[in-house]
């Protein structure tokens, strides 16, 4: 479900041809604006207007019918969300007409060669607010990162100056006598994960990629809260009930290792105790 496909109005008969404005009022057009500027400036924009317009002419429709066309007819798109202005700008007319149209290859050319002179938006959906550039309307968020509290809290363990350890909260922690994470000196080791949320809740039962997902996010926090970063892992093994799941699993580890590229072992381990498709663990030095 694809939002922001009318980049907050800018995709519009609205701008065409117009000057670029010196500032943005509206919270919403900011940060669509930095998109713009992070995508090749307004000229570049303005290019993919103006191709976008023609291709509107000659169906009889709109700029912002034929950008919700295009996104939709991409395979991974099942639907698009439109956002409105209750008594100011709603469009749902307009909107409709998205249905009555198919572009054709010359149209899909012209949109390509406007987006050729563009630079690629860096990262994933989303992206915007997790990772550098930080495309929101408030600019980059990296301190507001840092400010965010561990979700697990390190605690010394007795008698042992140089370690701490962190627990997740889980029912097999405190019943099989382990920890979620422990930190000798500047290494981490962090206990086999599963997708388990709070003490015992499967996460996406049947869906290892998910899984995967959720437990490097769990990773991610424990080695956090023990002063680490993912980008200091240099080990990771995971274990699968089923080998043909591989490519979710390993794409989900790609994401998150894509720099770091740590070491790696990835075997099929059969069964797992309750729901789990995947169960990983890692290392790493800080």
């Amino acid at each position: 479900m694809a939002y922001g496909t009318l980049c907050g109005g800018f995709l519009s008969e609205k701008w065409l041809g117009q000057p670029e404005p010196a500032s943005i009022p509206d919270w919403s057009r900011s940060k669509y604006k930095r998109f713009i500027d992070t995508a090749g400036g307004w000229r570049v924009y303005q290019g993919i207007l103006r191709a976008a317009s023609t291709i509107a002419r000659k169906h009889g429709v709109s700029i912002s019918n034929v950008a919700s066309r295009w996104v939709l007819e991409h395979p991974a798109v099942a639907a698009t969300i439109i956002g409105a202005r209750l008594g100011e700008n709603e469009h749902r007319d307009d909107n409709l007409k998205v249905f009555t149209f198919e572009l054709d290859a010359g149209d899909r050319d012209l949109l390509d060669n406007a987006f050729a002179e563009a630079t690629p938006i860096p990262g994933d959906c989303g992206d915007e607010y997790r990772k550098p550039p930080f495309l929101t309307a408030s600019g980059d968020l990296s301190h507001h990162l840092d400010a965010i509290p561990s979700v697990y809290k390190a605690v010394p363990v007795p008698g042992r100056e140089d370690r701490l350890r962190v627990s997740s909260g889980s029912i097999w922690e405190p019943l099989a006598g382990y920890s979620r994470a422990v930190r000798v000196g500047d290494r981490i080791l962090v206990s086999g994960t599963t997708a388990t949320h709070g003490s015992n809740r499967c996460v996406a039962p049947g869906d290892p990629g998910a899984q995967a997902t959720y437990i490097l996010d769990k990773i991610a926090a424990s080695i956090s809260a023990l002063g680490g970063k993912m980008e200091d892992v240099v080990r990771t093994r995971i274990y699968l009930k089923d080998a043909s799941q591989w490519e979710p699993v390993s794409r989900a580890h790609g994401r998150f290792f894509s720099k770091a590229l740590p070491a790696n072992t990835l075997i099929e381990a059969g069964a797992l105790v309750g729901e789990y498709e995947v169960e990983i663990e890692a290392e790493a030095v800080v």
